[in-house]
């Protein structure tokens, strides 16, 4: 009885895995694409492409509200949140972190074309090991070394045979500015990443699927808040501004930007870890 359970359970979080590895997928592929349409056809506002990166942070209580029917039913005490006060926290702060790292990755979107912005943050990959190996002292292996060096020359491939997308008229100085702001990017999320992971090994309770969910939550939650400030100092919620933003363009691109903002498209459900 035990090994079935445990079968069924090994087989439900491959499941998991599985669904989360394809939305992640359609995020990180999707995201960018509708992102860089959006400024090619006259957008401006790059707060708002970044408050749309986590603007969907409530989507997950659907996914926690499904655990906590499946908690009450073998625990009557089971509560809706799990989530103890050093993991809010420390969620909170990578939080902030992730609105600034989601502003910094718009704003080099804005600048660069997809095909120079895919070849940076693809350097992410370097970044990441790099801090995973002072921050949680994950030791480098052949095979984590390959996955890096093989990730970022196939980025970089990529670039390089691609044709570039980049505005008329926009000056060096711009194009700069996107460049190193789209490399801040990659080494920002390139420490997140380990961070998240080091709260994982220094919280006082066990971290579950639905716990993962809520640490989620509060991070998406605290970036959307981040990038609201910022969209209120930017006065992007003037509606004569809000107008300007959706119809700007070609009707092609206003009708695509208009999806993320009806339906919060980029969601952290599919746009982020």
């Amino acid at each position: 009885m035990a090994e079935q359970q445990s079968s069924g359970g090994n087989r439900q979080n491959k499941a998991l895995l599985i669904l989360n590895c394809i939305l992640l997928s359609i995020g990180n592929c999707g995201g960018p694409l509708i992102m860089r349409l959006y400024f090619l056809n006259g957008g401006k506002r790059v707060w708002l492409s970044s408050w749309l990166e986590t603007g969907g942070w409530a989507i997950i209580l659907l996914p926690l509200a499904f655990s906590f029917y499946r908690r009450r039913r073998q625990n009557s005490a089971a509560k809706f949140f799990e989530i103890k006060p050093f993991l809010f926290l420390a969620s909170a702060g990578v939080g902030l972190l992730t609105g600034l790292d989601d502003y910094i990755y718009a704003y080099g979107v804005a600048r660069l074309p997809v095909s120079t912005s895919a070849l940076i943050i693809a350097s992410q990959l370097a970044f990441t090991a790099a801090f995973a190996y002072l921050l949680v002292k994950q030791k480098f292996t052949s095979y984590s070394v390959n996955a890096v060096v093989l990730l970022t020359i196939a980025g970089a491939v990529l670039a390089l045979h691609t044709s570039g997308d980049r505005p008329k008229g926009e000056s060096n100085k711009e194009y700069l500015m996107g460049f190193l702001m789209t490399v801040g990017a990659a080494v920002l999320y390139g420490f997140i990443l380990p961070l998240m992971e080091l709260v994982y090994k220094k919280a006082k309770q066990e971290i579950t699927y639905s716990l993962v969910l809520e640490i989620q939550m509060v991070m998406c939650f605290f970036a959307t808040a981040f990038c609201t400030v910022g969209m209120i100092v930017n006065k992007d919620f003037q509606f004569h501004h809000l107008s300007k933003l959706i119809t700007s363009g070609s009707d092609t691109a206003s009708r695509l930007w208009r999806l993320p903002l009806q339906n919060n498209q980029k969601s952290p459900v599919i746009w982020r870890e």
